[in-house]
C-alpha cells in the first residue's frame, strides 16, 4: 500500500493497519497463553500421584483454555472465511 499511495499511504491504510495490529495483537497473546499453558503441563505430568496431577491439570492447566479459547475466537472473527485453513468454531456448532 505504502507504494501505491506513497504520502497518502497513513490516511488509505490506516484500517487495514489497525487490523494487521489487531490480529497480531491476537496471535501474541495465543503463543503466551500456549507457552503458559505448556509449562504448566510439563509441571503437571512430572508429579507421580495421579490424583494430584488431575488436580493440576484441572486447576493450573485448564485455566488457560479460556484466554487461547477467547482470542482464538476474536481471530475467527477477524480473518476471512476463505483464508482461514481451519473449520471455525460457529462453523463446528451450527453445521449439520
Amino acid at each position: 500500500l505504502k507504494e501505491i499511495y506513497g504520502s497518502n499511504f497513513q490516511k488509505v491504510a490506516s484500517e487495514q493497519m489497525a487490523l494487521i495490529e489487531k490480529i497480531s495483537e491476537h496471535i501474541g497473546k495465543i503463543n503466551t497463553g500456549i507457552d503458559a499453558m505448556t509449562e504448566a503441563r510439563k509441571k503437571a505430568n512430572q508429579m507421580e500421584n495421579v490424583d494430584k496431577r488431575a488436580f493440576s491439570y484441572c486447576d493450573q492447566v485448564k485455566p488457560h483454555f479460556e484466554e487461547i479459547r477467547y482470542h482464538c475466537d476474536k481471530l475467527e472473527l477477524l480473518v476471512d472465511d476463505e483464508i482461514w485453513p481451519l473449520t471455525k468454531y460457529r462453523e463446528l456448532l451450527f453445521t449439520r
